[in-house]
């Protein structure tokens, strides 16, 4: 019996991961999609200016990688993902099922926005969303690099976010609110 698990990644872990796994498989999940919605007082900000961060937000549906984890790395795998994801629990920890390029569907660990915690920031506007990314930073380095590396990741993988490609030409000068 295979045993190993799935981890679905739509942010950071998408490019970062920082944890063991037996490969990384494009995958989409249905019922939820990518947003910034996540208020960040510890990677992307701090308590005093909160940064923005992926959740995953009801709705739609999301592409990112799902990685595979052996059994004998799981123990690890998710006691890593709860230290760097649910520092203030925003998120719910669930499996949901997420379908792999393959065509393969296998059900997921994934990390959903809590929409009742303090945290959750859902409905800002396009330039308020754009003034808290430029203006905060945090213990792993400013907003905007987070929110543009997940969008070169994303390029990488021949996947179009067109929210994210707003947003990140909108950092960049390019264009302003629609």
């Amino acid at each position: 019996m295979d045993a190993s698990i799935w981890v679905f990644g739509y942010g950071s872990l998408m490019w970062n991961p920082g944890f063991p796994h037996l490969r990384a498989v494009q995958a989409r999940m249905h019922g939820v999609r990518r947003a910034l919605c996540i208020r960040s007082t510890h990677y992307r900000g701090t308590p005093e200016n909160p940064g923005l961060v992926f959740g995953l937000d009801r709705g739609g549906s999301c592409h990112g990688v799902a990685f595979e984890v052996a059994e004998a790395d799981r123990e690890a795998v998710v006691a890593y993902l709860r230290a760097r994801e649910q520092i203030s629990m925003v998120y719910h920890e669930v499996v949901r099922p997420a379908r792999l390029l393959t065509g393969e569907t296998v059900g997921a660990l994934v990390y959903v926005a809590n929409q009742a915690h303090e945290q959750y920031a859902g409905g800002l506007s396009f330039e308020e969303t754009l003034d808290i990314i430029r203006q905060s930073a945090g213990e792993m380095g400013p907003n905007v690099d987070y929110v543009t590396a997940t969008l070169r990741r994303l390029q990488d993988m021949g996947i179009r976010d067109q929210a994210l490609e707003r947003v990140v030409a909108a950092l960049a000068g390019a264009v302003g609110p629609a």
